[in-house]
């Protein structure tokens, strides 16, 4: 349905992505989190498979952006228009998300063989019972997921809603560096797009696979455990990046800024793999090995087959085989780029080394092919 004005609702929608039909003009999927700005371009060559064109990365200060909520408008405004610059991009169309804390999700079972008209006064007729907040604040929208599996003849509908002011931001942040936002998507669903390709690259082709999916931001680590497109668990956790950031400080007395480049960078003093990042991979490890527990002891499962990291500090070294001897489970770093063709704007190495920062952006990109 796209992010465009609905002719009953009259409201910004925010589009699932369960619409599949086939929309392949250009689109950037472009991420906001709060440390930096990311964006990515696919295309598909004539043999139809993915080309990555563009990729680029612009830093946040810290604050800029605190809980999803844009703190400095002017400032990311600028670092997105730096972004939109660096990768070199003419595409104007873009593809933008909303955390999942500040979107309100919710199935429901309607009876099938509805117009779009009668599903729309429907759907805002339930709507209403599940938004805490009055209709006229809310962006709304919906997708039919499919029949119904427990009752027949029915349909299964996601209601997707937001306050209208943090789809506005996201807006605003998008035209204010001369693009243009046709879909906005919540980030844990585009993370999972993009996710579903390694999953399918797995033995079996990944089917009833469970995986466990951790992003590691700078301040929140969020998981999801993914299995065959389902989600059996989500949560967040309040540890991430920023963390190593504030070790670095502490132990060698640069500015935060000062800490933050040289961690990029790899510009730091002999002792640090030992007596800073060896310790912060442990503690991170057992943080994932506790929140695996966590889930273990909330549900029915007691394994996954596969632990996936993505994240800016999810490509540490050292970090996948910590958690596989702290869980015992096999671990990856995700690459959302992972067997796709490499456009010739692509710095390679650069590239390889920033891949597991992308994989919001990259599910957001691949709505070019899954509208």
């Amino acid at each position: 349905m796209g992010l465009q004005v609905s002719r009953h609702l009259g409201t910004v929608l925010i589009s699932l992505g369960s619409l599949f039909n086939r929309q392949s003009s250009a689109l950037l999927g472009l991420d906001i989190s709060s440390s930096s700005v990311k964006l990515v371009e696919l295309s598909r060559d004539k043999a139809g498979n993915l080309v990555l064109d563009r990729c680029a990365i612009e830093p946040l200060e810290r604050g800029w952006i605190t809980d999803g909520n844009v703190e400095k408008f002017e400032e990311v405004a600028e670092a997105v228009r730096r972004l939109v610059k660096k990768s070199g991009t003419r595409t104007k169309n873009v593809a933008m998300a909303l955390p999942a804390s500040a979107v309100i999700t919710k199935k429901i079972i309607l009876p099938g063989g509805m117009s779009e008209q009668e599903l729309e006064i429907q759907v805002e007729a339930e709507a209403n019972q599940y938004i805490p907040f009055s209709l006229d604040e809310v962006s709304l929208d919906f997708c039919v997921v499919g029949p119904s599996a427990s009752s027949v003849g029915d349909v299964e509908v996601l209601i997707a809603a937001s306050r209208k002011e943090k789809v506005n931001d996201r807006q605003g942040l998008a035209e204010a560096a001369g693009l243009k936002p046709v879909v906005v998507d919540v980030e844990s669903y585009a993370s999972r797009l993009a996710t579903a390709r390694l999953i399918e690259n797995l033995p079996n082709k990944g089917l009833d696979t469970m995986v466990a999916l951790f992003e590691v931001g700078a301040l929140t680590t969020s998981m999801q455990v993914i299995r065959n497109d389902e989600v059996l668990y989500e949560r967040d956790q309040a540890f991430g990046g920023a963390q190593l950031t504030q070790l670095i400080v502490r132990q060698y007395g640069f500015s935060p800024e000062e800490a933050e480049s040289k961690k990029r960078s790899g510009d730091l003093p002999d002792d640090y793999n030992s007596s800073v990042l060896k310790p912060f991979v442990d503690s991170m490890a057992q943080e994932i090995g506790r929140a695996l527990q966590f889930f273990f002891t909330s549900t029915p499962h007691n394994k996954v087959d596969h632990v996936m990291l993505a994240g800016g500090s999810s490509a540490l070294p050292g970090l996948t085989d910590a958690v596989t001897q702290q869980t015992s489970f096999a671990c990856m770093v995700a690459n959302p780029f992972e067997g796709m063709t490499l456009g010739t704007h692509i710095r390679e190495n650069k590239m390889k080394r920033e891949a597991a920062s992308y994989l919001t952006s990259c599910g957001l990109a691949l709505r070019r092919f899954f509208q």
